[in-house]
């Protein structure tokens, strides 16, 4: 009784031939400064990475279709509502381009002399009567009158 343990020992492994890793590799395995964690986190970034793209290039064709949709919607809209009238759509389209071509017609004129010499004479009060703006009310109102003229002339011009 007394000559065998009662408790087995641990087994212990045999490797019968050498490892089926270099051992250059082993080494640089074990002295690489780069851990699990580390590997997971770059994995992780890679993964959102391609995820973000994926994100991107969805939204970009959704946004493609609703255009390519909006116009043929614009487009049955305006052939089957020709007797009716224009649709909000292509209202809404006239005035955009009309917009656009507001803003590149955007020029600045020369005043007229009377609206120039109306205005220079508020600033020559104003300047003299730093104090007391409502001394310079006649000229004030000399410039409202010659701006309003100006409106006038310019809706006669448009109107005409």
């Amino acid at each position: 009784m007394g000559a065998q343990e009662s408790k087995p020992q641990g087994l212990t492994w045999k490797i019968s031939g050498p490892p089926s890793v270099s051992l250059p590799v082993l080494e640089t395995l074990q002295t690489s400064p780069e851990t699990d964690a580390s590997r997971a986190k770059l994995v992780e970034q890679h993964i959102q990475a391609r995820v973000a793209e994926e994100l991107k290039r969805l939204e970009k064709q959704e946004s493609d279709a609703l255009k390519l949709a909006h116009e043929k919607i614009a487009e049955a809209a305006s052939s089957s509502e020709e007797d009716k009238g224009p649709s909000r759509y292509t209202v809404g389209k006239e005035i955009e381009e009309l917009r656009k071509k507001l803003e590149q017609r955007k020029k600045v004129r020369d005043l007229p002399e009377s609206v120039d010499a109306a205005r220079n004479s508020v600033i020559r009060c104003l300047r003299e009567n730093d104090r007391k703006p409502l001394v310079c009310y006649d000229e004030v109102e000399a410039f409202k009158a010659e701006v309003k003229k100006m409106e006038r002339e310019w809706i006669n011009r448009i109107t005409a």
